[in-house]
């Protein structure tokens, strides 16, 4: 099976049913990518395929159509997403074991919504979980991603 993962081409042999974010973890040894629940209820294993936002612990390794991009793809040390920057200007994670996923969904939900209304970010972010309550300033973080975007 061949997957493209951050830019980069993989030949993997594993199992059709195998998990995509086992794949990714245990195969490719990208750890960005968080195992929370397992059922697709918490969002910690969110990555973007072709784009768009995925549970990747419920999305079979055969299933998969497009470029993955988990958060080591999402930007560089050297020139941060702007969700990435907007996370750390707003201090968001405490423990960061969801962060990943939250920052892959927000990005996600920023480029098909690019000024979001507060009920729109909820709606959007409602099924990554944050066990130590950062929902408040997740929220302010997406504000912010959401104007610098209209400077880019």
């Amino acid at each position: 099976m061949k997957l493209r993962v951050n830019g980069q081409d993989h030949e993997i042999d594993v199992e059709p049913d195998m998990p995509l974010l086992w794949v990714l973890r245990d195969e490719l040894g990208i750890t960005g990518v968080k195992y929370g629940c397992g059922i697709a209820q918490c969002g910690a294993c969110t990555v973007h395929m072709g784009g768009t936002a995925i549970r990747s612990c419920q999305t079979p390794a055969s299933s998969v159509d497009g470029e993955i991009t988990t958060i080591e793809g999402l930007g560089t040390p050297e020139q941060l997403h702007i969700v990435q920057a907007a996370w750390i200007e707003h201090q968001v994670a405490q423990c960061g074991y969801c962060q990943s996923g939250q920052i892959m969904q927000a990005a996600s939900f920023l480029a098909e919504n690019p000024d979001p209304t507060d009920q729109e970010i909820d709606d959007a972010m409602s099924g990554n979980l944050c066990r130590c309550g950062t929902y408040p300033r997740i929220r302010a973080a997406i504000k912010t991603a959401a104007v610098n975007l209209k400077k880019v």
